[in-house]
């Protein structure tokens, strides 16, 4: 018996053929740091390589057929195109063989070939060298050219399944693990591809992975995903890094939310914050459910109650009020690109903005939301959902959209070749567009704007690749039988509220959880995969089944977040969560978004923004479309998106210089402290105390009383002298007015009034 070892793996064989895993009555052993998982080898020699099972490996692990080299859109990199990870073997066959004269391949001195002159950077090449001479890879390319270069790929096994070991496991902290991958193929043969897999970590702060599968554990603790793709296929290593500290005081579990998050905290050693105090859970959830600032006299009236369920009664409170629809309106037209790019649009815009927010204001079923964009008939003026359609004109682009936004799916990729990183392929994509081929349209007396019917015909498409005709058919799930009659989207919209969905109420229950606690349980939160799990998967399969439970209650989701204790935890880290970024022991703070902030600024100042064309008080969250980007300056700065895209992306709630510069010296900023009948003007002329006036600032900014050394600074910073610019001292009130502005300026400019904490 002899012994080798082979890539990440260690082989022992039987009779003298070391080396390689294709070799015959081999067992290989893939060590890993805690247990050793047995592979099963090939049953026979592998002596001529395999360009499907062989070829295409290597060049898809030196990332030759990535979107940056030469699967790149279009030519590929210097007339030479792979196609991406290898998903159209044939065409690649024909790319390296055929093309370029052969030059590629020279059979008569296989060294030579281009294909490996270039690999190893012998002759220049762009990618650099993605191999050395004398390793196994190299090795076998040369051996597939003097074999004759053959492709086989009729007779060749197709790969069936992965299986990479181990599937889960805890690590501690600073240790790693060695993965074992192993493809099963068509004809019963298994092999370790370990060395020719690819392997990426959703969180680098938590973990990394080299090219040959060992998995290095960082000081972040939580829950990291590493995910493996070898060919057409993806699996998932998933762990969990225990910081072992002592959870043995936990606030009271409020429900279901708690119950998950406390255990995961407790499985992982780290324990959470205290519960915040009344004065920020009443700033936290009136920005967050109302997109405002609560009022100097809500502060009081809610930090005096003795109320035990005071907390309960203010959510309830803003649920019912106008400003929850307001709010989520405004999120919602941005996302289904309520945009406006022309004069003629306002109708639309106004419309389908009003419809949300009526139906946010009457709280509509969620399925019934989406039923009725989906299903949409008629005109804009008679049926308001219409509007989506003015915007989203092509099916590929509807298809996109709706399974990026209501399914948390991102099917952009599938359309021209296999999802990468997903189990989605061409023919799902057009199952799914084949839905939206019978939308008619026929123009209207409003310039831009059509009535939408349905075509009478067979709901079918065109594969764009094959050129094959494609029946309506929801992802996963057969083509069902639709006549001629009957609008397909009905199907659609069917299927999509279907309770056992299972991408659904978990998109839905992620965007939301996202909206509230800065980040998704998966994260893109519109990109739900496999390769891509949510770092509590016991928590969103609780969320969408309450969801699903409350007939997709909208409102019932957002109580039931901001009633749990875990959004109620305190921003402040402990001594031992602080590193805590995924696994909410803790609040997240979050910037304030554009239209929040100018409204906040607003109201803490007694200013008021005008809006072109819409009437004076009109808040920032209650604006209709986009067109009010470009009339307001600050909007612009910080980041109200165009609605040109269903991604939250597109949102910017980082800070920048720009924004920095914006609150010290624009125009607009100095016009609102210093506004007539603003609240600077107003309390210099109060009767009241410096001490009162200020505690109002602070109530007003941050929801709280000012602390001692706050009021004594502030004081002396009011009663301080102010001389005019000949040095004669200004009069009181206007003194003091002065004063005021600088406070409120300062105040508006920290991080505990940008952010919400």
């Amino acid at each position: 018996m002899k012994t080798a070892r082979c890539g990440s793996a260690i082989t022992v064989s039987v009779g003298g053929c070391p080396g390689l895993p294709a070799c015959l009555g081999m067992i290989v052993f893939a060590i890993g740091s805690t247990q050793i998982y047995p592979v099963v080898a090939n049953d026979q020699v592998a002596s001529v390589p395999s360009f499907r099972n062989d070829v295409i490996p290597i060049l898809t692990k030196a990332s030759c057929n990535s979107g940056a080299c030469h699967a790149k859109a279009g030519n590929g990199q210097n007339g030479f195109r792979l196609s991406l990870l290898g998903f159209e073997p044939q065409e690649d066959f024909e790319h390296i063989v055929k093309e370029g004269h052969g030059r590629r391949i020279f059979f008569a001195a296989p060294d030579q070939s281009l294909l490996l002159l270039k690999a190893t950077n012998t002759v220049p090449h762009g990618g650099g060298k993605r191999m050395e001479v004398d390793s196994a890879s190299y090795t076998t390319l040369k051996r597939w050219i003097e074999s004759g270069a053959a492709s086989n790929l009729a007779s060749d096994p197709q790969l069936t399944a992965m299986d990479v070991q181990p599937s889960h496991g805890i690590l501690q902290v600073g240790s790693q693990q060695q993965l074992t991958v192993t493809a099963k193929y068509s004809n019963g043969t298994q092999r370790d591809v370990t060395h020719f897999s690819l392997y990426e970590p959703n969180d680098k702060a938590m973990a990394t992975a080299s090219d040959e599968g060992i998995v290095s554990i960082h000081d972040v603790p939580g829950n990291v995903a590493v995910m493996v793709r070898y060919q057409g296929l993806v699996s998932v290593f998933s762990v969990s890094v225990p910081l072992g500290a002592p959870v043995d005081k936990l606030p009271a579990e409020k429900n279901f939310i708690d119950q998950l998050v406390f255990a995961n905290l407790r499985r992982i050693g780290v324990p959470p914050s205290d519960l915040c105090d009344d004065s920020t859970f009443l700033r936290r959830v009136t920005l967050d459910i109302g997109g405002r600032l609560p009022t100097v006299e809500e502060t009081s009236d809610f930090l005096h109650s003795g109320d035990p369920k005071k907390r309960e009664q203010l959510v309830e409170s803003l649920l019912s009020g106008p400003d929850y629809a307001d709010y989520f309106a405004n999120k919602w037209a941005a996302l289904l690109k309520n945009r406006r790019d022309e004069t003629s649009d306002i109708t639309a815009n106004f419309a389908f903005h009003s419809w949300l927010r009526d139906g946010m204001l009457a709280n509509k079923p969620y399925d019934q939301m989406v039923r009725e964009i989906l299903a949409a008939t008629g005109t804009i003026v008679a049926n308001p959902p219409v509007a989506w359609y003015k915007r989203v004109k092509e099916p590929q682009q509807q298809i996109e959209d709706i399974a990026q936004l209501f399914l948390g799916v991102r099917m952009q990729c599938a359309q021209c070749h296999h999802h990468p990183f997903e189990r989605w392929s061409q023919t799902d994509y057009y199952s799914l567009t084949a839905f939206f081929s019978q939308v008619g349209r026929k123009p209207t007396s409003t310039r831009g704007e059509d009535v939408i019917f349905h075509k009478r015909g067979l709901a079918q498409t065109e594969n764009k690749k094959t050129r094959q005709p494609v029946r309506p058919a929801a992802l996963g799930s057969p083509a069902p039988d639709i006549s001629a009659d009957e609008d397909p989207r009905l199907r659609l919209a069917d299927w999509m509220s279907d309770k056992s969905n299972p991408f659904f109420a978990k998109a839905l229950v992620n965007r939301y959880w996202k909206h509230f606690f800065r980040r998704g349980l998966v994260e893109p939160e519109d990109d739900m995969r496999d390769s891509n799990p949510p770092t509590n998967p016991e928590l969103l399969d609780a969320l969408a089944k309450h969801f699903v439970t409350s007939n997709f209650d909208l409102k019932d989701l957002v109580r039931t977040i901001t009633l749990s204790t875990t959004y109620q935890l305190s921003s402040a880290p402990n001594d031992y969560n602080v590193v805590d970024r995924q696994n909410y022991s803790h609040y997240y703070p979050k910037h304030l978004t554009a239209e929040v902030f100018l409204d906040s600024i607003d109201q803490f100042t007694g200013a008021r923004t005008e809006f072109p064309g819409l009437p004076v008080g009109t808040r920032a969250v209650s604006l209709p479309d986009n067109s009010y980007n470009n009339s307001t300056k600050f909007l612009k700065v910080f980041g109200r998106p165009e609605g040109a895209s269903v991604c939250e992306c597109e949102r910017v709630q980082s800070s920048s210089l720009a924004q920095s510069l914006f609150l010290m010296n624009s125009a607009e900023i100095k016009a609102k402290l210093a506004t007539g009948e603003g609240r600077a003007d107003r309390l210099s002329k109060s009767n009241s105390a410096d001490a009162e006036n200020i505690r109002e600032l602070y109530l007003a900014a941050y929801s709280r009383e000012p602390k001692i050394d706050e009021l004594q600074l502030a004081e002396a910073y009011v009663k301080k002298l102010r001389l005019d610019a000949q040095g004669a001292p200004l009069e009181e009130q206007q003194s003091k007015r002065l004063a005021y502005e600088d406070l409120i300026w300062a105040l508006m400019n920290t991080k505990e009034f940008l952010f919400n904490h």
